[in-house]
This record gives C-alpha cells, structure tokens and sequence, in this order.
C-alpha cells in the first residue's frame, strides 16, 4: 500500500525557496513528482496552497506552482476532511489536520507547534525517513 500524505502549505514553500537541492521539502516535492507517495487533500487545501503560493512576496514563478498543484490534483486523492474539535493557533492549519484525519494519511509539516499532538503529524524530515528517500 502507498504512503498516504497530506502536505503542509509551508513545506511547499520551503520546498520553492530552498537553496539546497538535498533539504527534506525538497525531496519531499520531488517524491510528489516522481509519484513516491499518494497526496491527499481537500478543496481547503487547494485553496490556500493558491492564495500562499500565488502572493507577490513569495516571487514564485507561476508555472511551477500550477505544475506542482496539477500534479497534487492529477495524482493525489481529493477528500472531504474530517471534523475536530481541536484548537488551532492559526485556523487555516485546521483543513490540513482534518483532511489527514479523514484519509489516515500522514500530515507533513514545518511547523509541528501549529497541530495538536497526533502520531500522524510529522516532520519533513521524519516523512523523508518514512520513505527512504
């Protein structure tokens, strides 16, 4: 069975930004390309990926970011996300924690302090571990 995973919005920006081709959101967007694991996600999702991914200050070319989110549609599986009752410190977070709660998907990302404690909430680096890469 395929490693399921729901990719936080600040691991796709870390992955655009990097200097460093051997980072783990570097390996982690190229896993999504080469097809290394099943991205989850929701309509929520795509939404914000659009809204951060798209913002001047990012200067981002838009062709990679269309591509990669393309590629997340094209290839991943679209689920509606689950409800919870958790507090979030940054209420866009809640989408990704529900949508990995839904699916029993893995949730990668950068910034552990905005979830609550699950075993399913992981590093870029603990998720890079996870798939041998």
């Amino acid at each position: 069975m395929s490693v399921r995973a729901v990719i936080d919005t600040n691991v796709l920006v870390s992955s655009f930004l990097s200097k460093n081709p051997n980072s783990p959101t570097v390996r982690i967007a190229n896993a999504l390309l080469d097809g290394r694991f099943t991205p989850v996600y929701s309509r929520g999702m795509i939404d914000e990926y659009v809204d951060v991914l798209g913002r001047d200050y990012l200067n981002l070319q838009a062709a990679q970011v269309e591509e990669l989110i393309g590629h997340l549609k094209t290839s991943g599986e679209e689920v509606v996300p689950a409800e919870s009752n958790e507090n979030f410190p940054d209420p866009d977070d809640k989408v990704f924690f529900c949508t990995a709660l839904a699916d029993d998907a893995h949730l990668v990302t950068g910034n552990m302090k905005h979830y609550p404690p699950a075993n399913f909430v992981v590093t870029p680096a603990q998720f890079c571990e996870l798939l041998g890469i």
